[in-house]
């Protein structure tokens, strides 16, 4: 198997979807489970477009966890970097839906945010391999809210530089996942500081910037080589490199929005890889790799579930197509 290009580190989880869009959590009567996990998400999209990539997180020895894993493994992600915690739970997550399809957490059900595997990721038990010959490391934040997975974080980073891979962070904010979310921002604050691109959502950009403009937040991070700003059906703002601009949403038929953003990000990683980063140097190029990252997220919303939704490269290639023609 060709080793990962990509290494995406945090959570896989069951989604669960509530089957009655627009009601409150406790008038749901019903709910589907779709695998799910921003970084897992994430490499799956990227598994789907072509470019190989490597999973690396916890789970439960568990029905849920086992089934995850032969999941990635049927997509084919490398599952190198997969650990199982002897009697944590793998997660699962409730998510409401309005009734135009944007989601909401609604919490873990019985247990609190600690209990679950993807918390007991272990440093010391990441491979070295996957590393040596990769070219980007992907992570969230949701991990950086438990200790063990707070330090395989701080470990996968060290690894990052020591073998020279780019670092992308996307900020993903959730507090249902921080058990005092009062410490979260100087925390990821901190994680931002070492990221080569960053990706982030309107609201997380005021939360962590007080503003929505990628040119300023990179101009304040310094050695940043990229930032995005995403905005659901209001497209993305861009940063990258001396390129600045903004490409409008595609309109679709959305049916669930979950992982819109991670397929984005994966179509922007895969044409990285696929046009290397001196695509980033001239401004029809950019423009060109952000309206690509763009169509992979548009596609995701037009089906439920973050995983099962994501589209192919000849997908993609024919949603693009179809764009050009009608426009």
């Amino acid at each position: 198997m060709t080793p990962p290009r990509v290494l995406c580190l945090g959570e896989v989880l069951f989604d669960c979807l509530a089957d009655q869009p627009g009601l409150p959590l406790e008038q749901v009567q019903s709910w589907t489970a779709y695998p799910g996990g921003a970084p897992a998400n994430v490499a799956c999209a990227l598994t789907k477009l072509g470019t190989t990539a490597g999973f690396i997180g916890c789970v439960g020895q568990d029905e849920a966890g086992e089934a995850l894993v032969e999941l990635l493994t049927a997509i084919g992600v490398d599952k190198t970097g997969i650990q199982r915690h002897p009697s944590a739970p793998t997660r699962q997550v409730y998510v409401l839906r309005s009734e135009s399809g944007d989601r909401h957490f609604g919490g873990f059900g019985e247990l609190p945010t600690t209990a679950f595997a993807d918390t007991h990721l272990q440093a010391n038990r990441l491979p070295i391999s996957l590393f040596e010959t990769a070219d980007f490391l992907v992570l969230g934040t949701l991990e950086l809210a438990y200790l063990d997975s707070r330090a395989a974080i701080s470990q996968a980073l060290t690894l990052a530089e020591q073998y020279y891979l780019k670092i992308l962070v996307d900020v993903n904010w959730r507090p249902t996942f921080w058990t005092d979310p009062s410490t979260a921002r100087q925390t990821i604050q901190a994680l931002l500081d070492q990221a080569d691109f960053l990706k982030l959502s309107k609201e997380e950009a005021e939360w962590l910037f007080e503003t929505t403009d990628p040119g300023v937040i990179a101009h304040r991070m310094g050695s940043v080589e990229g930032v995005l700003v995403t905005d659901g059906d209001q497209g993305c703002a861009y940063a990258l490199g001396e390129n600045e601009g903004k490409v409008p949403a595609f309109k679709v038929d959305v049916e669930d929005t979950t992982g819109a953003g991670d397929s984005f990000l994966a179509g922007f990683l895969h044409q990285l890889c696929q046009q290397g980063l001196q695509s980033l140097k001239t401004a029809e190029s950019t423009r060109q790799i952000i309206t690509y990252a763009s169509a992979v997220g548009a596609l995701t919303t037009t089906r439920a579930g973050a995983i099962a939704a994501q589209p192919t490269a000849v997908e993609v290639e024919a949603f693009l197509y179809l764009q050009e023609q009608e426009s």
